[in-house]
Formats: structure tokens, sequence, C-alpha cells
């Protein structure tokens, strides 16, 4: 049976319990309870992430085609009680082993920036806890810590406004101020007044944390606003200085992580 500890909410410099650092060094196993969502840990290291913000690796698969909903109800039904769904999916070949690792890295990282984001809620740690999609590739925590703050720096750099990321969000009535990806019409053709940024994500099957970057440059051009807290008028110049900076930092460790992983479906 698992137990559980609890402690009062008490953050560091990036939002995170100190109670992350100790398991690790303890190299616990079970899952971390969070206001946002949970990680779950096994020798200390993170192996999956979930929350209830982030559309999970089910439908990052599914959404995009690259998998049947039937198949992934199947392998959940078969081997999710052993805990191995992720290896039930490659094994009877209904995806590639660096295509989960993919999935699954950006699956974790999604739900782990709203797991880890700062709380007033209590952080609760229940040992022995195993998820059931079960061992794909560890990652250390800090990397997953690092992560989750340098996309909180993102969003901020690119546009100052926390609000946009669960307001409904509708199209502005003036054109935007700068030509738009295909990506971001994707997302602007959802925004109707009713959807949050966290419900296109869904709707489109991808990353939350992508569409929340999407959805606040859009704020920055001009495109979107909030009905019930509409952005101030965009400063196209220090959004492109902002821009300019954003590019310049990116996180290679993660960068190299996907590269071999993708390398390795070829």
């Amino acid at each position: 049976m698992s137990t559980a500890i609890e402690k009062p909410p008490q953050e560091t410099r990036h939002g995170v319990s100190p109670m992350l650092v100790r398991l690790v060094t303890e190299r616990a196993t079970g899952a971390l309870l969070r206001d946002r969502g949970t990680l779950y840990l096994c020798d200390g290291q993170v192996v999956h992430a979930e929350s209830p913000a982030a559309p999970g690796i089910d439908v990052l698969l599914t959404a995009a085609g690259r998998l049947r909903p039937e198949g992934w109800q199947e392998a959940v039904d078969r081997a999710g009680p052993r805990g191995r769904v992720g290896r039930f999916l490659v094994e009877s070949g209904q995806v590639g082993d660096g295509e989960l690792e993919i999935c699954h890295l950006a699956a974790l990282h999604d739900a782990a920036f709203f797991a880890l984001a700062p709380t007033s809620g209590p952080t609760r740690f229940r040992y022995g806890v195993a998820h059931w999609m079960g061992p794909v590739r560890p990652v250390p925590a800090e990397a997953v810590e690092r992560e989750a703050a340098r996309r909180r720096e993102l969003l901020e750099a690119i546009w100052h406004c926390p609000d946009l990321d669960t307001a409904p969000v509708v199209r502005s009535a003036r054109p935007p101020d700068a030509p738009l990806t295909p990506r971001q019409r994707a997302v602007l053709a959802l925004a109707d007044g009713v959807r949050t940024p966290l419900d296109i994500a869904r709707l489109l099957g991808r990353p939350a944390f992508h569409t929340l970057v999407d959805m606040r440059r859009l704020a920055a051009f001009g495109a979107v606003e909030s009905p019930r807290a509409p952005a101030p008028p965009p400063d196209t110049h220090a959004w492109a200085a902002r821009m300019a900076a954003e590019t310049t930092t990116p996180d290679v460790a993660l960068l190299r992580r996907l590269r071999d992983a993708l390398e390795a479906t070829l």
C-alpha cells in the first residue's frame, strides 16, 4: 500500500517545492501531487507527468492520426494494469520506439510546465505509485524543472498578459500587424470568444504550451483579445526585440534529446 507525505507550500525561486529536491536525493519512486498536475518519479527521475491543463499523450497521438483511438484503448485495457502501455504500443507495431519517445517527451514537458507552476496549495508525495503508461525514457528532475522555468520566461518575453492563457479569446476586429504562420492561423480560426487557449490545444491535438506561445504571439500582433480581459495595444517594436532575444536562448540539451530520439526512427 502506498503512503503519502504532505508538506505546506514552500516555493523556491522557480516555484518548485523543496520536496522535489529531497525526493531526487532519496531516489524516490512515486507520485508528486501538486495543484495543477502530477509528476511520476522512478528512482528520483521523472518518468511521466499529467495535468488537467495539458492534452495527454493519447490526444497527441490520436489527434494527429498516427494512432487510432481504438488502438489506444486496446493498449490501455490490455497493458494498463501491468504498467506497460508504452511497450504494448511499440511491440504491437502501432508506433515506433523513437516516435513514442518524442511524443512522450512532449507530453511530459507540457504537463510538467503546469504541474511545476508556483502554487499556494500543499504538495503531496505518494510513495510506490507508478503510472500505467510504463517506462519510456526517464528525464532528470533538474532538466524538467529547468525547462518549465524556461517556458515561463519565454511566455513573459513574448507578451506579458498571463490572463490570456486561461481566458476565452476572440479575433480582433482589425487585421494582425504581421503575417501569420499556418499554425497560428489554425489557432486563430478557433478563437471564438468562448474557447480558451487550452480548449483550442485539445481541439487541435497539440501541446498546450505551444498553443499558449501561439496565442501570446497573436496577442502581440494584435490579432486576438480576451473579452474578459482585453490585452493592451501591441508595441510591435518591443515585440520584435523580445523575439530576437528569445531565439538566442534555446535549451540545447532538450533539442539534442529530441534529435537523438528522431534519429532512432530513421
